[in-house]
């Protein structure tokens, strides 16, 4: 019988073909396996993001499920943005789903509108926003508090709500992120873009 030549051309391809696709095979396992413990972390954040911006923050996981089923009471779309009806106390709140790009990446959040379309929370997340100065919309608590009681809209539905350089009108401006201007940019565009698109779809 013929002795194997390890150190042919043939043998490294044909060794290097079977280790790929014996890799392959156990990652996509490893993938196929896990998978449905992602979606319910992917799920268990969405509900825990759409809770911060109604203020209720710091449960873990199951704490948090039973506060979602508890407050959300119902979701739907209007003009292809998500809206969720939600009961805290005996405030009856809207969470508006919202969605962006940033300086870097993309951007997202939910705002809390109460009946009478003040901000009662707010919410935002981002992709790839530099830390200390972008990622500050996530990051910072207190930035993300300022929204709560601005006012949304004018008397002729056009959105007021802004994230400004220069507040102008306390009642329904936020200081922009120290630093992070084109950022905060992008969270005023996403929330006048959303919320013009909700009024539209009513």
């Amino acid at each position: 019988m013929a002795k194997l030549n390890t150190n042919s051309n043939a043998y490294i391809i044909i060794y290097s073909a079977i280790l790929v696709v014996i890799v392959a095979f156990l990652l996509a396992f490893v993938y196929q396996a896990l998978k449905p413990m992602q979606d319910a972390n992917v799920a268990l954040d969405v509900k825990k993001q759409i809770l911060y911006s109604l203020n209720i923050r710091d449960l873990d996981g199951a704490e948090a499920e039973a506060k979602y089923a508890e407050v959300v009471k119902g979701e739907k779309e209007l003009n292809g943005q998500k809206v969720y009806a939600c009961q805290v106390g005996d405030q009856q709140v809207v969470v508006v789903a919202l969605k962006g790009m940033g300086l870097w990446g993309g951007i997202s959040g939910y705002l809390a509108v109460d009946k009478d379309d003040k901000v009662y929370g707010a919410y935002f997340n981002h992709e790839s926003e530099t830390a200390g100065l972008g990622a500050e919309i996530k990051d910072s608590q207190e930035w993300q508090e300022k929204f709560i009681g601005k006012k949304i809209f004018d008397e002729n539905g056009n959105v007021i709500l802004s994230v400004v350089k220069k507040v102008e009108n306390p009642e329904s401006h936020v200081d922009c992120v120290t630093g992070a201007t084109l950022t905060s940019n992008g969270v005023d565009a996403m929330i006048k873009d959303c919320l013009k698109k909700i009024k539209e779809g009513k």
